[in-house]
């Protein structure tokens, strides 16, 4: 049978599942066709079970291993009528609790009824010895989720739209799934759901919506605006945001502008003047940003009692530490005992860390408690390291959870319950957003110090806003600029030639000595080539850095020097699969024992245990969070779990949930941030202009502590460099610090 093409129908009875995927629903089956016939199919059919019947659409395909194959893209499934099948469907695996001898106890009470008593009725199930009314409703339940998810995705199969969607849908919303979306289409669009505005709006209008009718316009507004803000946008202006709605749903404009007012009308949206653009954000984001900006000018407002002499406290300072500050170093000190908000900025190697700790040694002089806070796990335990003192995320600080409905987050710390401390250090700050920031600044108490540091120059936050550069940038807030590299940084390559490239200067690429070396590769399999033996072989085996103490970085996740390829190309040198060396294939990776892994998004209720060598209690707590790197312990493939080592804190993993995690032997530039590492190797291949920036490689140069290796074509790195590219990001901030806002809202006038 040749390949086809076009809509091809097939029609049978599942008699066997090869492989389920319980991430996305990708099933591989065997199709008992008319005559006995058996086809594999391939597609989309999550919680497919033995004995169903399938009606596929699709087409013949030829796989290069399996051979002949039929690839469904829509699909229907039914499930079997007589007792004699549905005993075979029960007995085969299909709800979860029932196997071969349950199946018969139930079969020969029901017969042909019973998969209607089983969803509908389960307490009759509990009659039966040896189920009891728990064991009856689990059944009941695991019934009724598999056939709810099987009557969504038919649904959306109905309007052509991808089945993934529906295992999706299922895992967010659950049995109201159907309900909710025949009522709002656009939940599709959201981000956990992963569709696509378009598909969501298809949906819409095959329902029965009009194209300009104010559901669907507020729907476009509202989707431009959360789309903005997942570009680091905190508003759009109002001529821009009507323009990019009535692009995207094909209408005039002038339906658009009164859309705009019925959904400002209702709260989501907040329209105002700010520093004379006429803004519209999406509402939580204009409270994060307001907020933020009132809290920090009550902070800068306040009195604090003025105890010590800085001038002689840092001389006494200097005495003990057998040390003697430099001037801008000193100015930082005497800055962060009389001011309430501090900013300090400043590049690799000009005393940032030196600063930090005097200033520790300061607030200890003044009887101050000092938390120590970042945004990633990395960054936190690089500054425990460094100070000697405790640090944490900023999650973990406030005490983050998910909220009870599964949306959002609740913050354990806050105005109600605030942190307790005298003095607050925040590093790391150009990677808190402005929701982060809002959150933190709440559960700042009365009287409390606030120190920000970190590189005005790194890449900005992932999420929304400019906090860092918009706080420097008011000039409202004391801000202390390091620029004097010290004598033990300024013989580094690394530190030299970082600060060159933030100054649009070109560093000699071909010496290659100290800590810093190029190696020319002109293709990208050839860098990828030279990467995986970096970090496999040459690295360890002739410096003796061992391959935890390595760090590969890429611009970009795509192409053959991207972190996903890479990571694969990583994971055949340094851990193949091999005899008594669990593994879970999962879409399209496969996790395995002794994998390098990264936590991709906040968990904030996963629990952990850490147990201690000296034999102490285990210590145990909740929250894995985005950034955080381990390493796989084992895999259970009997109870469906991955258990992962992060730096002692060990954590297990449902497959289910390994949506969470991604491997991290090759990471991406943006990931890194607020990391270091010992060894940095570079992948440089070629990517998107926005990737290919200036500050990416200053910020891809800045994370080696001792070794730096770039791999590439020079012309890349020097293309790099001349990229100055800076996005510009729509935030309001500094026009708040700055008393630069205008309330414009209301009755919406186009020309204002």
């Amino acid at each position: 049978m040749a390949e086809s093409s076009g809509n091809i129908e097939i029609k049978g009875k599942i008699s066997s599942i090869i492989y389920s995927n319980e991430e996305n629903g990708y099933t591989v089956l065997r199709l008992e066709m008319g005559g006995g016939a058996l086809v594999t199919v391939t597609g989309t059919l999550p919680s497919a079970a033995p004995g169903e019947t399938l009606r596929a659409v699709g087409a013949w395909t030829k796989h290069p291993t399996h051979g002949q194959q039929f690839k469904a893209e829509y699909a229907e499934r039914g499930l079997p009528k007589t007792a004699e099948a549905i005993y075979a469907y029960l007995s085969g695996g299909a709800v979860r609790g029932v196997g071969p001898a349950t199946a018969a106890l139930i079969v020969d009470r029901f017969g042909d009824a019973t998969l209607d008593v089983i969803e509908g009725r389960p307490g009759e199930l509990a009659r039966i010895k040896g189920i009891g009314p728990g064991k009856a409703e689990q059944i009941s339940r695991d019934f009724r989720r598999k056939a709810g998810l099987r009557h969504l995705m038919e649904f959306l199969c109905a309007h052509e739209l991808r089945p993934i969607l529906a295992v999706k849908l299922y895992q967010y919303y659950g049995e109201a799934s159907l309900e909710l979306l025949r009522e709002n289409p656009y939940i599709l669009a959201q981000p956990n759901i992963g569709g696509t505005f378009s598909e969501a709006d298809v949906l819409s209008l095959d329902l029965g919506m009009e194209d300009d009718s104010a559901p669907r316009i507020c729907a476009a507004i509202a989707f431009e605006l959360s789309h903005n803000a997942g570009n680091g946008h905190c508003f759009i202006p109002a001529d821009k945001l009507v323009a990019a709605t009535a692009q995207l749903i094909s209408i005039p404009d002038d339906p658009v502008w009164e859309g705009l007012t019925v959904i400002i009308d209702e709260g989501v949206v907040v329209r105002e003047l700010v520093s004379g653009c006429d803004a519209c954000y999406i509402a939580p984001l204009h409270e994060a940003e307001t907020y933020t900006a009132q809290r920090l000018k009550a902070l800068l407002r306040e009195e604090l009692p003025q105890t010590i002499d800085p001038a002689g406290l840092i001389d006494r300072m200097e005495r003990a530490y057998g040390m003697t500050y430099a001037p801008q170093q000193r100015k930082t000190i005497a800055l962060a005992a009389e001011c309430p908000v501090l900013v300090i900025t400043g590049g690799p190697g000009t005393g940032k860390t030196t600063s930090i700790r005097a200033i520790l040694g300061l607030f200890d002089e003044m009887g101050l408690e000092t938390l120590i806070t970042a945004p990633t796990g990395r960054a936190a335990q690089r500054m425990a390291e460094l100070t000697g003192r405790e640090a944490s995320t900023v999650h973990r600080l406030l005490e983050a959870s998910f909220a009870p409905d599964g949306d959002g987050i609740v913050w354990g710390r806050d105005e109600s319950a605030p942190l307790e401390c005298g003095a607050l250090i925040l590093d790391e700050s150009s990677m808190v957003d402005i929701t982060l920031m809002r959150a933190l600044l709440a559960a700042i108490p009365p009287g409390c110090r606030l120190i920000m540091v970190g590189d005005a120059d790194q890449l900005p936050s992932v999420g929304p806003g400019n906090v860092f550069a918009d706080i420097i940038r008011s000039g409202i807030v004391p801000v202390v600029r390091l620029t004097d590299i010290f004598r033990q940084s300024a013989g580094s390559r690394i530190v030299r030639n970082a600060h060159m490239i933030n100054k649009g200067e070109h560093p000699v690429f071909t010496e290659n000595s100290g800590d810093f070396f190029f190696l020319c590769r002109r293709s990208a399999e050839r860098i990828a080539e030279t990467v995986a033996e970096l970090y496999a072989r040459r690295l360890p085996e002739n410096m003796g850095i061992a391959s935890e103490e390595i760090q590969v970085l890429s611009p970009t996740r795509r192409g053959e020097a991207g972190t996903f390829a890479l990571n694969l190309r990583l994971q055949a040198a340094v851990n193949p699969a091999g005899k008594g060396k669990n593994e879970k294939e999962f879409g399209n990776v496969v996790f395995r024992e002794g994998d390098r892994v990264m936590q991709i998004r906040n968990n904030y209720d996963i629990i952990w245990k850490r147990i201690p060598d000296s034999g102490a209690p285990a210590e145990t707590g909740a929250g894995i969070y985005n950034g955080d790197v381990g390493y796989i312990l084992g895999i259970d493939a009997g109870e469906e779990t991955v258990t992962v080592d992060f730096d002692g804190r060990v954590a297990q993993y449902t497959f289910d949930q390994l949506t969470e995690l991604e491997h991290a032997w090759a990471m991406t530039i943006h990931k890194s941030q607020g990391s270091e590492y010992r060894a940095v190797v570079l992948a440089l291949g070629e990517g998107a202009p926005m990737l290919l920036t200036r500050g990416v490689l200053y910020t891809a140069v800045t994370r080696a502590k001792e070794l730096l290796i770039a791999v590439g074509d020079e012309g890349t790195a020097d293309r790099m460099i001349d990229n100055h590219r800076q996005s510009r990001r729509y935030s309001g901030l500094r026009a708040r610090l700055c008393d630069e806002v205008g309330v414009e809202n209301g009755a919406v006038d186009r020309n204002t």
